[in-house]
């Protein structure tokens, strides 16, 4: 789908920058088009496979809420929607559900185990910001008073969690997003937030000279202390791990009272092909080897002296 037409659920924490995933700046070249999203494999894997398993979520959840004693019964999936006043808000809920009798905007989010600790308790409204966020836009173009989240963490982890609305944070994102598409339509860009930001905006140097001012010089200042305290504390780390290495000699755990504290075990050995060398010992031609070159920018770091 064509997404630089609209604001919709996902890009809401980039616009109000909780997103783990993508700064203002990011998505304000996404919807210019000045930016299309690197094609991520494992990415498209895992989005695929949360796709994949979203009517199991459901019926999960229907088998659930039906134990628990509520009446309980799925309107419609995946339908999209349009704010009354601004065409250009958009939301497309997972699924709407009649929960004894009460009408629900549900999401589904799927949820690796070694993130579910950022879910709070079965039952509570403590999910991720971003996706609060997200369902709290939801309720904004398709007002309703509640919203049902169902997170399956893992294989057979089904989480429950119900969000009410919340008039002033949905006023605050409102805000939030009209100045952001008013910014899409103007061609002026949100400030740039993140390292990656900042790669994008001023990939290359002009050779220009300018004056730094007090606060720059204070950051400058603040940089040099801060690596030679990190050289300082990595020297220090490794001379400690010297020390515990050793009192192992060859052993490759270490235990203290049952506990199990540290471990220095040999991995296995691997081979491995230096193409480079293997490639080059053939002796190939400067036409052949023009053939697979190409020209790397030139990287931009910051030396502070």
């Amino acid at each position: 789908m064509d997404r630089t037409g609209f604001i919709g659920g996902s890009d809401v924490a980039a616009i109000l920058g909780i997103s783990k995933w993508k700064s203002a700046y990011q998505l304000y070249q996404e919807k210019i088009g000045e930016l299309v999203e690197t094609p991520d494999p494992a990415r498209d894997r895992v989005l695929k496979r949360g796709k994949r398993l979203e009517p199991v979520v459901v019926e999960m959840l229907i088998d659930e809420l039906k134990d628990r004693g509520h009446d309980v019964r799925v309107e419609d999936r995946n339908n999209h929607y349009n704010d009354d006043e601004h065409k250009y808000l958009a939301c497309e809920l997972d699924m709407e559900l009649v929960i004894d009798g009460e009408e629900m905007n549900g999401e589904i989010k799927t949820v690796h185990p070694f993130a579910a600790r950022d879910w709070g308790e079965p039952g509570s409204d403590e999910i991720p910001i971003y996706y609060a966020a997200q369902v709290m836009h939801g309720l904004m173009i398709k007002p309703r008073r509640r919203a049902i989240v169902a997170a399956l963490v893992g294989a057979d982890d089904l989480r429950i969690h119900f969000i009410d609305r919340d008039e002033e944070t949905i006023s605050a994102i409102r805000s939030k997003e009209i100045e952001f598409w008013q910014r899409v339509q103007d061609r002026n860009p949100p400030p740039p937030s993140s390292p990656e930001d900042i790669k994008r905006l001023y990939p290359k140097d002009d050779g220009e000279v300018i004056e730094a001012n007090e606060e720059i010089i204070s950051i400058c200042q603040w940089i040099r202390d801060s690596k030679k305290e990190m050289k300082m504390l990595e020297e220090q780390i490794e001379a400690a791990s010297a020390k515990v290495k050793a009192h192992m000699g060859t052993a490759s755990t270490l235990y203290f009272m049952g506990s199990k504290i540290a471990s220095w075990k040999s991995n296995k050995e691997s081979k491995v092909t230096d193409w480079k060398a293997a490639y080059l010992d053939l002796g190939p031609s400067d036409e052949h080897i023009e053939k697979f070159t190409t020209i790397k920018p030139g990287a931009r770091p910051l030396l502070i002296k």
